[in-house]
């Protein structure tokens, strides 16, 4: 007896990249609402110009590099990248400072190693890093939530900042001030205890007004792209465990001068590098058990430099140090090939 049997492949995956990185920004949007609505417009004006820049930087090295612009532009990675990015920086960061991030993070950090798929490094987090070290103050002034201001920028006078460096008449101190991280670190050396530093109203229940509640959308952004399956559970798990284990550590032997679990968890971008940063599939680790340790070792290096390092939040630089040992983790960890016998 014959069947009408159809030629295969009989299930077509609909998991296309572009597919992929449009999910991530869609997962994304509760915590960029979260941010502009307790940092305001200047949280838009980065993406606008982040992705503008990306896209305009991938084009002319693709140009230079022969490759095809518009088929590598359509598998919207740079977005993703130019996004990540942008949502890092302060939200008054000046308009060059933006473009020069993001356009290191296409060129350096992505194109002159291949393109996408070739980069040992996260492209974001490089673009972060090189910012961070070469323009520490403009990366620190951070605007005040308008919870604890009691003030926003309109529009207008947001583009003036970022744009023309017009400045209000009170100047920086109007409207900058410390993150919640930077605010413990500082007051910690001045020999304050934890529970006198977090009278300040830019405390809030678990982290940092306005970082706590983008800090909770970054999770539901994150459980999102799980439940697709765009990522696996195994690296964000990680990283949050060991950073809640290493913190209450801490915390139990000395809450005075150690800051909670949770407030590690709520009050920097813990959260935004545990699901959207460190499960880039390029630069992490391939097996289950290698994201584990990968993950593991973001954690605990975040808090290491948290506590000890010069920098108040370390998730970019401890997810570049574990970016160069993907390979190493990986190679020990490979899966017991089916049928073989443990040598």
């Amino acid at each position: 007896m014959r069947f009408n049997t159809a030629t295969s492949p009989h299930d077509h995956s609909q998991n296309k990249l572009d597919r992929l990185m449009l999910h991530v920004v869609l997962a994304l949007l509760p915590g960029t609402a979260a941010l502009y609505w307790y940092f305001g417009w200047g949280v838009l004006i980065n993406i606008v110009i982040a992705v503008a820049v990306a896209w305009i930087s991938e084009a002319f090295i693709l140009l230079i590099r022969q490759r095809p612009v518009f088929t590598t532009l359509k598998d919207n990675s740079a977005l993703v990248t130019a996004w990540l990015l942008a949502i890092a920086l302060p939200p008054l960061a000046p308009w060059w400072l933006t473009a020069l991030g993001v356009s290191f993070a296409i060129v350096f950090a992505k194109q002159l190693y291949g393109g996408l798929g070739y980069n040992p490094f996260n492209p974001a987090m490089i673009g972060y890093v090189v910012l961070l070290i070469s323009f520490p103050l403009e990366m620190t002034q951070w605007l005040a939530p308008v919870s604890v201001s009691g003030e926003s920028l309109s529009l207008q006078q947001t583009m003036q900042i970022i744009f023309f460096h017009q400045l209000p008449v009170d100047g920086w101190d109007a409207l900058s001030g410390a993150t919640p991280l930077d605010k413990i670190k500082t007051e910690l050396a001045l020999l304050k205890t934890i529970p006198e530093i977090k009278t300040d109203p830019l405390f809030g229940y678990l982290g940092g007004r306005g970082w706590e509640w983008a800090g909770f959308c970054y999770l539901l952004g994150g459980l999102y792209l799980i439940y697709k399956k765009i990522i696996s559970w195994h690296t964000p798990v990680a990283v949050l465990s060991s950073m809640l284990f290493i913190a209450f550590v801490f915390y139990l032997f000395d809450s005075e001068h150690y800051a909670s679990p949770l407030f590690h968890i709520f009050a920097g971008g813990a959260l935004l590098g545990a699901f959207f940063i460190a499960t880039d599939p390029v630069s992490s680790c391939t097996s289950s058990r290698g994201k584990l340790f990968y993950g593991a070792g973001i954690g605990v290096l975040t808090y290491v430099i948290r506590t000890w390092g010069g920098y108040p939040d370390g998730i970019a630089f401890a997810v570049l140090l574990m970016n160069m040992s993907a390979p190493f983790i990986d190679y020990y960890t490979k899966p017991r090939v089916y049928g073989l016998s443990k040598q």
